[in-house]
C-alpha cells in the first residue's frame, strides 16, 4: 500500500525521524504493529504565521512494499566522440546543464570560460575581498560555476512552467548536493558546499567525452552569411563547431559589446538597481518567527518585500540570511555588491537586495547609447560609488536603514558582514534621484508591514546594481536561435532568459533540446 499525508509537526519533531515514523502510524490507524512502513519525505515548509512556528511535511508512506529508489539522470549519459560539436561560451548553470543535456543526444560539448576553474577562483576573491585587486576574468561573477557558485547557492525558482525543476535538483544530488533540496520549500545549497558540485558536474562533462577549458576569452565569433560557424578565444585562436550556445552571465559586457561591433542585434532590457540592506539576523528571527533566541531546529529566517512607489516597483532581491555581503565589481574603479551564504546560514547578519525597477524611460540621459542605454547606466552608477569615497579600496558607501530614509548622513556604522569595510556617506544622494527616492520611501512602507524592520540597527550598503542584465539578446520562440544569425543559441541570465540558477539550468537544457532537434537526434539517456 502506498499513500501521501500532509503532517504539521514542531520543528523538534519533524528534525527526528522517529518521531515522525510515529505521528504516520497514529494517523495510519488500519496499519499494525507487524506491518512495515517506509517513509519519504517529499515536501517540508516552515509555517510561521501563527505565534509558534510549525513545520509542514507532505509524506510519501509504503506499507509492506519498498519505496522506490532515487534514479540516477547521470549515470545513463553516453560517452560522446566525433560527431556534432556544440561550443559553450560560458561555465555558469545554463552551459554545465546545457552541456549535460547535449551528451544525452550524443553531442559533444566544448565549453569555453574567461575565467579560472572554480577552486582557483578563490585565490581571486581573497584579493579583492582583502587587497581590492579586481582580476576582471576572474571574481564573484566570472569563472567556473558562474556568479552562483559564491553567491549563495539558492536554488527556488518560479520559473516551473520552462522545465523539469525535480530534474535538475536531482542532477544536483548525483554531484554531490544534499538531499535536502528535493525537500524544502526553498532549497539551498551554500557557498561553501557549491564549488564541490560544480567540479563533480566538470567531470562527468568530461568523463563523457566533452571538454572543459579554463582562460579561454571569446574575443570575436566567426560569421559568414548570416551564420555562426565559431569563434576566437583570446584574440588568436579559431575555434570552430556546429553551432554556438551564448551562456554568459549578465555581467559579461564585453560580450554585448562584441555582439554590437559584428553586428548581432541586441535590445534593451528593464533590470533592477538598489541597495543592498543588513539587518541583526536575531531581528529578523524575532520579527518573523516572533522568538528570540531562534529554535536551534529552525532555519535562519528570511522575508520577501514588495511595494509600488511613484509607478515603479520596489522589491526585496537575492535574500540571504545568516549570510554575508561580498564585493562583486568586475572592473577596477567601480563598486557593487552582492549577497550569500554558507550552507549553515549561521552569520550574524541578514542581508538583501532592495532594488527598483528601471525601465527605458528612466536612462534618456544615456540614449546615446542605443540599446545598451541601460547597460552605461549601470556602469555610471557603479563607477559614481567608486569615486565618491576618493579612495581606491572597495569600501562601500554605507549608511543606516532609517538615516537613509531621512537622509541623514550616519555619524557610526554597526558592525557588519562585509569585509572591505564600510565609509559613511550620504548614500541617499549619491544613488540617482528616481531610484534613491523611492527606496527611501519604499523602506517605511517595509517598516509597516514588517514591525521591526525600519531601524537604525540596519544598514543600506551601495550599490546593488546586477540582478539582471539591462541586454537581451533575441531569439526566436520556436528554434531559439538568433532571428538573423543561425546556429547561435542566446541562452541563459546574460542573455534575458533566467534569473538564477534552476532558470538558468533549464534554459540551459531547452537550448540542449532546439538544437539536438533541429538536428533529428533523439536522446541516448
Amino acid at each position: 500500500m502506498q499513500t501521501t499525508l500532509e503532517l504539521t509537526v514542531l520543528p523538534a519533531e519533524a528534525a527526528d525521524v522517529a518521531h515522525v515514523m510515529t505521528v504516520v502510524r497514529e494517523r495510519l490507524k488500519e496499519i499494525t504493529d507487524d506491518d512495515v512502513v517506509e517513509i519519504i519525505i517529499q515536501r517540508r515548509s516552515v509555517d510561521a504565521r501563527s505565534r509558534f512556528p510549525v513545520v509542514n511535511l507532505r509524506v510519501d508512506v509504503y506499507v509492506n512494499e519498498h519505496a522506490p529508489q532515487p534514479v540516477s539522470f547521470t549515470a545513463a549519459l553516453p560517452h560522446v566522440d566525433a560527431g556534432k560539436t556544440v561550443i559553450i561560451i560560458g561555465a555558469g548553470p545554463a552551459g554545465y546543464f546545457a552541456a549535460l543535456h547535449l551528451i544525452g543526444y550524443g553531442i559533444r560539448p566544448l565549453v569555453l570560460d574567461r575565467g579560472k576553474d572554480v577552486r582557483a577562483r578563490r585565490r581571486d576573491l581573497r584579493a579583492i575581498q582583502q587587497f581590492a585587486q579586481v582580476n576582471p576574468d576572474s571574481n564573484y561573477c566570472f569563472g567556473e560555476g558562474g556568479a552562483g557558485a559564491y553567491s549563495d547557492g539558492k536554488l527556488y525558482t518560479r520559473s516551473s512552467k520552462r522545465g523539469d525543476v525535480h530534474h535538475i535538483l536531482r542532477v544536483l544530488v548525483d554531484h554531490g548536493a544534499t538531499t535536502d533540496i528535493l525537500v524544502d520549500a526553498h532549497p539551498h545549497i551554500g557557498s561553501n558546499k557549491l564549488p564541490g558540485v560544480v567540479s563533480s558536474m566538470r567531470e562527468t562533462i568530461e568523463n563523457r567525452g566533452g571538454e572543459i577549458r579554463f582562460g579561454a576569452k571569446v574575443t570575436d565569433f566567426l560569421l559568414h552569411e548570416h551564420r555562426i560557424r565559431g569563434v576566437v578565444v583570446n584574440n588568436n585562436d579559431e575555434v570552430t563547431a556546429d553551432a554556438v550556445v551564448v551562456a554568459t552571465g549578465h555581467s559579461a559586457r564585453d560580450i554585448y559589446a562584441l555582439c554590437e561591433r559584428r553586428g548581432v542585434r541586441t535590445e534593451f532590457k528593464p533590470f533592477a538597481l538598489g541597495v543592498r540592506a543588513e539587518h541583526p539576523q536575531a531581528l529578523i528571527d524575532e520579527i518573523q518567527y516572533k522568538q528570540r533566541p531562534r529554535d536551534m531546529h529552525l532555519e535562519a529566517a528570511s522575508y520577501r518585500l514588495a511595494t509600488q512607489v511613484d509607478g515603479r516597483g520596489v522589491y526585496s532581491f537575492c535574500m540571504c540570511p545568516g549570510g554575508l555581503i561580498v564585493p562583486a565589481a568586475t572592473a577596477s574603479e567601480e563598486l557593487v555588491v552582492n549577497g550569500m551564504s554558507m550552507s549553515r546560514r549561521d552569520s550574524r547578519f541578514a542581508n538583501s537586495g532592495i532594488v527598483v525597477e528601471i525601465r527605458r524611460e528612466d536612462v534618456q540621459e544615456f540614449a546615446s547609447h542605443g540599446e545598451h542605454c541601460g547597460l552605461a547606466f549601470q556602469r555610471h552608477v557603479e563607477q559614481s560609488m567608486f569615486s565618491s569615497k576618493h579612495d581606491e579600496s572597495q569600501k562601500v558607501p554605507a549608511q543606516r536603514l532609517v538615516d537613509f530614509s531621512e537622509g541623514k548622513v550616519s555619524s557610526t556604522l554597526p558592525d557588519t558582514s562585509y569585509i572591505p569595510g564600510l565609509h559613511s556617506l550620504p548614500v541617499h544622494e549619491l544613488l540617482p534621484r528616481g531610484v534613491g527616492d523611492r527606496l527611501r520611501k519604499a523602506f517605511r512602507v517595509f517598516g509597516a508591514s514588517m514591525r521591526g524592520y525600519y531601524t537604525n540597527d540596519a544598514i543600506v550598503t551601495a550599490v546593488e546594481s546586477r540582478t539582471s542584465t539591462p541586454v537581451k539578446i533575441p531569439r526566436d520562440d520556436t528554434s531559439l536561435e538568433h532571428p538573423e544569425v543561425r546556429g547561435l543559441y542566446p541562452c541563459g541570465e546574460g542573455a534575458g532568459y533566467a534569473g538564477g540558477i534552476v532558470s538558468a539550468a533549464m534554459d540551459g537544457q531547452r537550448v540542449a533540446e532546439s538544437i539536438a532537434a533541429s538536428w533529428g537526434l533523439r536522446s541516448l539517456s
